[in-house]
């Protein structure tokens, strides 16, 4: 059995700071700089008063003075420059995390990004990030500078009077005692809390992405009691968290005041009694309780910050030791021949080979430029069968071939270049017209760009619109309709010139005419290029070579169309309830041109 490879927590966060590691350093060193001529003053003080006030030496005053202005000059410049240094180290830090995280969820598989949800993912690249920025800002400096004030303060204390700090020592050794206690009592309630955060992100990224729906069907009290359970989820785990963690205030103000009370007394009574300490040194004593006691106070303060941080750590280095479990292979095949495809002995589980079968028995043989058919209710696994042929997901059992090898020893990069996808769920980019097209190929000159889309029957709405070409595209294509939206990702597809080319229902928001004309287009100008065709009418499907019928995860039949009129029952019932009752498509795509000829773009 494979024994699992130990880490040390936080250890891969770590490695983040890189090129920042330099101010990362001299942070603490300014810092530490900073506290001993801090320190330095409460010493000076009492000289002033035990060597120039009480004698009256004015000389010893001005002289010990003048090194007070200076150590407090001095300190104030270390001080910034500790704060500018930590400040770059920490954004730094939190821009590599970000970018480290953001680059490796781009090499996720769809089974990988399944494994997290897109507001979860969100909260981990904001929120998260940002609290551990603070942290690791609030370590380089507070945990630098509580502990030097700590240790330095006390031996400056115990050199004035052993006796005497004592106390400190005593009050110390109580409050580390509290703090242990509060901090992990409050832990699991700021690990609950994140979780919050995510389902708090979920419901606002759904609610902002369908406001249109929302509006559309008087939903928005619905939408605003979800939120607001989700608010008051999230409100209940912070109280709960801060409630425990705002004991630490009053109890350092109780040790605080206890300590002041106890050498105040204490100090009196041992400078009335003329036992070794005088009032210069009292006062230095007091001037230490409270850098002591303050160093504690910010101390916990971190501890607070690393305890709510501690689990926005835990979830970055989640997502950053996460590997991708699609990979290419070493020595992988870097050219795909042809657009052959087979399966064979396929089956598909979502969760493994425990899980639930989505394919079952899946064997099949499609010869390269064939234009392929795919027909099946909701849930027959039509999308998960085109997946497996672009290894956005790997099979659980079987092998699936392109051009003749087996997916899995393709080049990924290679073998998706060769095998163009339009989704069913189109998606375009913020951008022009031009820069989403360019998607397909980065170098296209506009020229192919327009050539594509005059194959995908896009090229007449773009050139009504304002800017034509270079008409900007909102996010997620907000400004324009689901049917040019299908057209441009299929011009798109197109320009890849691949091998393979799968339409997953990518032509159900345009008119038959133009779905007619897509279909010539391509079957005219791309012959070579094997065609993958989901539909839910058989008007889209009814030209094609062959047709693959699904059903529960089985291939059921796969002939040509006028075969399985003959002998396929589902075909039948579906040609017959499509042709009985007209194909009754909304011709969408004709009236959102209608918008582009008056103002060239839709709301």
């Amino acid at each position: 059995m494979k024994k699992e490879k130990r880490t040390i927590p936080g250890a891969r966060l770590i490695r983040e700071v890189k090129e920042y590691r330099f101010p990362a350093f001299l942070s603490p060193v300014f810092t530490i700089c900073c506290v001993f001529l801090e320190i330095l003053i409460p010493y000076l003080t009492a000289s002033i008063i035990d060597k120039g006030i009480a004698l009256g030496n004015m000389g010893h005053v001005v002289k010990v003075g003048i090194v007070m202005i200076v150590c407090a000059l001095l300190g104030c410049l270390c001080g910034v420059m500790a704060g500018r240094l930590s400040a770059k180290a920490s954004t730094g830090f939190a821009y590599n995390l970000r970018a480290a995280m953001f680059k490796n969820v781009q090499t996720f598989s769809f089974k990988n990004i399944d494994k997290y949800s897109t507001a979860g993912l969100i909260t981990r690249l904001t929120t998260d990030v940002m609290h551990i920025q603070n942290s690791f800002q609030m370590v380089l400096m507070m945990c630098t500078r509580a502990p030097s004030t700590l240790l330095i303060a006390l031996f400056m204390a115990i050199s004035i009077n052993a006796r005497l700090s004592l106390v400190f020592i005593c009050v110390m050794a109580v409050l580390i005692t509290l703090l242990c206690i509060i901090v992990p009592m409050s832990m699991k309630y700021f690990k609950l809390m994140f979780k919050k955060y995510d389902a708090i992100n979920a419901v606002i990224k759904e609610n902002i992405g369908a406001i249109r729906v929302v509006k559309s069907f008087v939903r928005e009290d619905y939408e605003n009691k979800k939120f607001k359970k989700a608010a008051d989820e999230l409100f209940e785990n912070s109280y709960l968290a801060e409630r425990i963690m705002v004991l630490n205030g009053p109890i350092m103000q109780l040790c605080v005041n206890a300590c002041i009370i106890l050498i105040s007394f204490l100090g009196a009574k041992m400078i009335v009694g003329q036992t070794g300490l005088t009032t210069g040194e009292l006062t230095s004593l007091l001037s230490y309780v409270m850098n002591i006691l303050f160093s504690l106070m910010m101390l916990s303060m971190v501890f607070i910050m690393i305890t709510q941080s501690a689990a926005a750590a835990q979830r970055i280095e989640e997502v950053l030791r996460e590997e991708a479990d699609i990979v290419s292979p070493e020595k992988a095949v870097r050219d795909v021949v042809d657009g052959s495809i087979e399966f064979r002995d396929v089956a598909f589980s979502y969760y493994g080979k425990d899980g639930k079968r989505v394919l079952s028995d899946v064997n099949l043989t499609i010869r390269s430029g064939e234009t392929i058919g795919i027909l099946g209710g909701t849930g027959s696994g039509k999308s998960t069968l085109v997946s497996l042929i672009s290894r956005l997901y790997d099979v659980t059992q079987g092998e699936v071939l392109v051009g003749g090898v087996d997916v899995r020893r393709y080049d990924i990069e290679r073998l998706r270049s060769e095998v163009a996808v339009v989704l069913q769920k189109n998606v375009l980019f913020s951008g022009t017209v031009l820069d989403n097209l360019r998607w397909g190929k980065e170098d296209a000159t506009q020229e192919e760009c327009m050539e594509a889309c005059r194959l995908a029957c896009a090229h007449d709405f773009i050139s009504r619109m304002s800017e034509g070409y270079q008409t900007k595209i909102e996010r997620g294509g907000a400004n324009v309709s689901g049917g040019q939206k299908q057209r441009l990702c299929i011009a798109r597809a197109l320009l890849m010139k691949p091998k393979v080319l799968i339409l997953d229902d990518s032509t159900s928001a345009v008119d038959t005419a133009t779905d007619a004309k897509i279909r010539a287009a391509m079957r005219a100008h791309i012959p070579g290029t094997t065609k993958l065709i989901i539909a839910q009418r058989i008007a889209s499907i009814e030209d094609a070579d062959r047709v693959i019928v699904m059903d529960e995860g089985r291939i059921v039949a796969f002939d040509t169309p006028a075969k399985l009129l003959e002998t396929c029952p589902i075909y039948q019932e579906v040609y017959e309830s499509q042709a009985g009752n007209g194909d009754g498509d909304f011709d969408e795509a004709s009236k959102s041109d209608e918008f582009t000829k008056k103002g060239g773009e839709r709301e």
